[in-house]
């Protein structure tokens, strides 16, 4: 698929869509739940439905009706033996279900797509193999053995997936341990999301100064109902959209939300953006701002950074992003991917290390990029368009349906003139 934008300037408003981060959570502690769940879950997407169709895998009855789903919890008893998993492309749904069939004890064989075989494992795997565990494998992983021991470690520098997959994970053993995080935690907000969804099953995780040490009794209790919020992560894109073009609202976000992605709006009143917080329609409106260079230290925001390397792109001066190595392991190199796209735009991006050098210049050219296939790639140079003297032309423009299935519809709604065949 391909999508032609044609430079035009932003303006309406549209509903952040629900938080594919707390749906994956969610659908995981209602499928453990001692009764069933309905979780409210306006939207769904490629990542979501992958995590819905490993648990219903497991034997979770997992049913999409009107805005969410219904979630009749898994039966561990009729756990069949190696079930096969289909994780699609999401990383999540891999590094938080792998623990989790560990802890079941009843095998299974994961089935990866795209990139996600070349994904790392490293530290989990080790870990998982130290507590009776094999692996074997690469697009069809196989797991066998149960999780055994009261006492786990993993390095906290490498995915916070692995955090959280082993915080579900104990949480079903049935008896307390403890997990130790080595080194410095990245993307902490994100495990800050699992212990609240874990509490409010009735199975907070409690905090040591070392990591967590978990007393869930292996069963979580339902609270017969509950909501995603709205996802912060992909809200970067229609607000900057409105920092560069014209004028955005977008409704639907918790000011005080966990998630991390969150930060997106003190990062853009940084550059110098005019977004303004309405309590009672719970929105933002972003408006067009003369920006200014920053400097970000993206280790813990690292979803954000192709979008905020788009703001940059014409924000006056030298921006700095910083401690976001961990964008080469994702759906595409993400540094690689970001300077490539913007430079063929007509920006100036370098990439370091573990970041990306961005000299802003007045306005881009426009031009034909490749998404990489990459989600967030490709909403990128979307919003560049809106900033570019000619057309922008986007190949594997489908990519968005890995996390924001409606991104396409919601910016011809804000009046950006796009084509797509």
């Amino acid at each position: 698929m391909k999508a032609t934008l044609t430079p035009s300037i932003a303006n309406g408003a549209v509903r952040a869509i629900a938080s594919k981060s707390m749906a994956h959570r969610l659908l995981i502690c209602a499928a453990f739940a001692d009764a069933p769940t309905t979780v409210i879950c306006t939207e769904t997407n490629n990542d979501i439905e992958a995590t819905a169709a490993c648990l219903s895998a497991l034997g979770a009855n997992i049913k999409r009706t009107g805005d969410g789903y219904t979630v009749e919890p898994i039966e561990r008893e009729r756990i069949p033996d190696s079930p096969l998993l289909e994780c699609g492309e999401s990383g999540s749904t891999l590094r938080f279900m792998l623990p989790i069939v560990a802890a079941l004890g009843k095998g299974g064989r994961f089935a990866l797509h795209g990139r996600l075989p070349e994904r790392p494992l490293s530290p989990l795997r080790e870990e998982l193999e130290a507590h009776g565990i094999t692996l074997h494998g690469k697009e069809l992983l196989t797991l066998s053995g149960k999780l055994n021991g009261d006492s786990f470690s993993i390095d906290g520098g490498v995915s916070s997936q692995f955090v959280s997959g082993l915080l579900f994970a104990l949480s079903l053993l049935g008896h307390p341990s403890t997990l130790r995080i080595t080194g410095k935690l990245e993307s902490a907000p994100y495990v800050d999301m699992t212990c609240n969804s874990l509490a409010l099953f009735g199975a907070a995780p409690i905090k040591t100064e070392s990591g967590f040490e978990i007393n869930a009794g292996g069963k979580l209790s339902t609270p017969t109902h509950i909501a995603v919020e709205g996802d912060w992560s992909n809200a970067a894109f229609p607000l900057a959209l409105g920092v560069l073009s014209g004028e955005v609202e977008l409704l639907g976000l918790d000011q005080n939300s966990a998630q991390g992605d969150s930060k997106i709006v003190e990062l853009l009143r940084e550059f110098g953006a005019d977004i303004t917080y309405i309590p009672e329609r719970r929105s933002y409106i972003a408006k067009k701002s003369e920006l200014h260079s920053i400097r970000i230290d993206a280790s813990q925001i690292p979803d954000l950074v192709p979008i905020l390397a788009t703001v940059a792109s014409v924000a006056k001066g030298r921006t700095e992003i910083y401690g976001a190595a961990r964008l080469r392991l994702k759906e595409s190199d993400r540094l690689e991917s970001t300077a490539q796209i913007l430079n063929a735009l007509g920006a100036s991006v370098t990439v370091s290390d573990d970041g990306l050098m961005i000299d802003g210049v007045d306005s881009l050219r426009g031009g034909y990029v490749d998404s990489w296939g990459d989600h967030r790639i490709a909403m990128s140079a979307a919003v560049a368009s809106a900033v570019a003297s000619a057309q922008v032309t986007i190949e594997r423009a489908e990519a968005v349906q890995k996390s924001y299935p409606r991104f396409w519809d919601d910016m011809m709604s804000l009046g950006i003139r796009t084509s797509i065949i």
